[in-house]
């Protein structure tokens, strides 16, 4: 059997990348600012809408490498104005690939992209990988497991193909997947939104969430401008570590002694997600746990509320607890707001993401 040779994506591509590629290819070295703004700007999905390169140069283009766009294949909206979008994700680090011999097609993995209209304001909550690692109990995308690392193109690719894209104000990393365990397509496509040659965003505009992972959220507090959000979810260690496996490797503690290390006192912003359960982490005990742990530091705690998923005997926090912890909370200092949930009807809302048999559904 012959197998067709993989074709590079354009989308993903950094403005350094680009001109060592047209260098390669021979073309004048303008051309790398051209397929920048037809990528970055016009969101063209083929190579031969870039009109201003010549058409010898488009062909020679189009010989190695495609765009990278690819339209999302199945969507489901909320009666409250939700939309989660199915993406396909292009080969990437997955498991055994041997079997694909058309790279250019789409795989037979996806992720879930939740768009989240709020007045003049609209949020995207990206994906960053085919399942999860974490493992979370609470979580639904953890019991699906690990499938692999999203490429910058493929995170991209949700926000680049995403029909409501102009209307976007703000980007959460807090879809499918760990961002720290997939820094590096990360790092890339935070990049590529904020530099002056791609979308550039503000990063003040871009969330990225976090169990917190040793060294890499480090890495990421340096190498980045963007908020970072900690999954909290208990401020007890021993109590975490049944929640989360993560608090094995990184503690609570030891994520918030590594932000003390960063000034949040300016733009920039540090944020805690706490899911609430009746009676398991809602009390005022754990009100208190959390004023102590995060003493002195600028930030602030969201309080979610649990969405139950099937086999996890979790119960959740009712309105009236959740509202005296955020009053407890901000009472000592700890600015705490309750989030909407939304999108729960179609299974967007937090800790319900997953793709683990979209595959079977798509073919049928």
């Amino acid at each position: 059997m012959e197998i067709k040779e993989e074709k590079k994506v354009l989308l993903g591509l950094s403005s350094d990348e680009l001109k060592a590629i047209v260098r390669d290819l021979g073309m004048p070295a303008f051309t790398a600012g051209q397929i920048l703004k037809w990528l970055y700007q016009q969101h063209v999905t083929t190579i031969d809408e870039m009109t201003n390169l010549s058409k010898s140069n488009r062909e020679r283009l189009k010989e190695l490498y495609d765009v990278g766009a690819m339209a999302p294949i199945d969507c489901q909206r909320s009666k409250d104005g939700t939309v989660k979008y199915l993406f396909p994700v292009r080969r990437s680090d997955y498991s055994d690939c041997s079997e694909y011999t058309d790279y250019s097609d789409y795989s037979e993995k996806f992720v879930e992209t939740v768009f989240i209209p709020d007045g003049e304001r609209a949020t995207l909550c990206v994906s960053c990988q085919v399942g999860c690692k974490m493992n979370c109990l609470f979580c639904q995308t953890g019991k699906q497991g690990f499938e692999g690392n999203l490429t910058a193109a493929d995170i991209l690719n949700q926000i680049y193909a995403l029909p409501e894209r102009e209307r976007l104000t703000n980007i959460v990393f807090m879809g499918q997947g760990e961002p720290m365990d997939n820094l590096d397509a990360v790092l890339r496509a935070t990049e590529i939104l904020t530099a002056d040659y791609g979308y550039a965003w503000s990063p003040r505009r871009i969330t990225v969430s976090s169990v917190g992972v040793k060294t890499k959220l480090k890495r990421f507090l340096d190498e980045s401008e963007c908020h970072v959000a900690i999954s909290m979810h208990s401020p007890l260690p021993e109590q975490r570590r049944k929640l989360m496996p993560a608090e094995g490797q990184m503690s609570i503690t030891e994520v918030v002694a590594l932000l003390r290390q960063y000034d949040f006192s300016h733009q920039r912003r540090c944020s805690f997600e706490y899911i609430c359960f009746g009676g398991l982490n809602d009390t005022p005990v754990y009100g208190c746990e959390i004023v102590r742990l995060l003493q002195g530091l600028d930030c602030r705690v969201n309080l979610i509320r649990f969405h139950e998923i099937p086999g996890v005997d979790l119960p959740g926090s009712d309105e009236k607890r959740m509202e005296t912890l955020r009053d407890y909370l901000t009472a000592h200092g700890v600015f705490t707001t309750i989030r909407a949930s939304r999108g729960q009807d179609i299974f967007a809302a937090c800790g319900l993401l997953s793709t683990a048999k979209k595959g079977e559904r798509v073919k049928e």
